[in-house]
């Protein structure tokens, strides 16, 4: 079995939903490869939800159910389901309770931000948010951006949690640990520092630095980029328009580590 991740999918809105077809899949990991994905992870910015898109959504749901494996998602920045309380909590035995969004044909869920899943046998820390710009734009019902954030009690409670358990086989999350974004930034004159400067890459960061870990998967920055970490013997692999799987206790992944982040 494998676990299928990619970055920001933004309800299709940059042509996104190419790249997680059934044909797609197929052509890029081989008909086999593809009949063994049970998950499919979304790194934020997923988008379902978004104001007057329900068109959209139906429209994406149809591609996205001719793939027999179920969406789970970590929250990003851009996510209409914050603070929706009208969306049921139900256990689907990963561990922690999921956010459902689509029930069939595709099941859709968001993963609750500082929980551990237990995901076809492998242990996955889920953080998320990034810095809230939704505000700074004139988009009517904008009601979510003050969830973006994460709230003491949801610091509180993860740090507590790293003080009885911080060994997982792999991180979740929106935006990178701050140190690491940095790295890209370096690379990518075209990331504004506005959206670089972000205290939940420095919540990341301090994490980071608490955790053992085999990688870290985060999208966010629009780009394909992997670090590794000699020191900590880890990776941080950042994703956008490629997918990467996580199959037999080894990644899939693209490399791309020079400046040219072009897909």
């Amino acid at each position: 079995m494998s676990i299928l991740v990619s970055g920001d999918f933004h309800s299709d809105a940059l042509g996104e939903l190419q790249f997680l077809t059934r044909d797609y899949l197929i052509e890029q990991y081989s008909r086999k490869v593809f009949s063994d994905i049970k998950f499919h992870i979304i790194l934020g910015d997923c988008g379902f939800f978004w104001p007057r898109g329900e068109t959209k959504d139906i429209l994406n749901f149809k591609v996205l159910s001719e793939r027999p494996f179920p969406i789970l998602c970590v929250y990003g920045n851009h996510e209409p389901v914050y603070g929706r309380t009208d969306l049921p909590e139900i256990d689907i035995g990963i561990g922690e309770k999921v956010i459902l969004v689509n029930k069939e044909k595709p099941f859709i869920a968001f993963l609750k931000r500082g929980k551990v899943y237990h995901i076809d046998n492998y242990k996955f820390l889920v953080l998320g948010g990034a810095l809230s710009i939704d505000k700074m734009y004139r988009i009517p019902d904008l009601s979510w951006w003050e969830n973006e954030y994460w709230t003491k009690k949801e610091k509180s409670d993860v740090f507590a949690l790293l003080k009885k358990d911080n060994s997982f086989d792999y991180v979740l999350s929106h935006t990178g640990p701050n140190n690491i974004n940095e790295k890209i930034f370096l690379y990518s004159p075209d990331i504004h520092r506005q959206k670089f400067s972000d205290e939940v890459a420095l919540l990341n960061e301090k994490i980071d630095r608490k955790i053992k870990c085999r990688q870290w998967f985060c999208g966010h920055w629009h780009k394909v980029f992997f670090y590794h970490d000699e020191k900590r013997k880890r990776g941080y692999q950042y994703l956008y328009k490629q997918t990467a799987l996580i199959r037999e206790n080894e990644i899939i992944a693209p490399r791309n580590t020079m400046p040219d982040f072009n897909i």
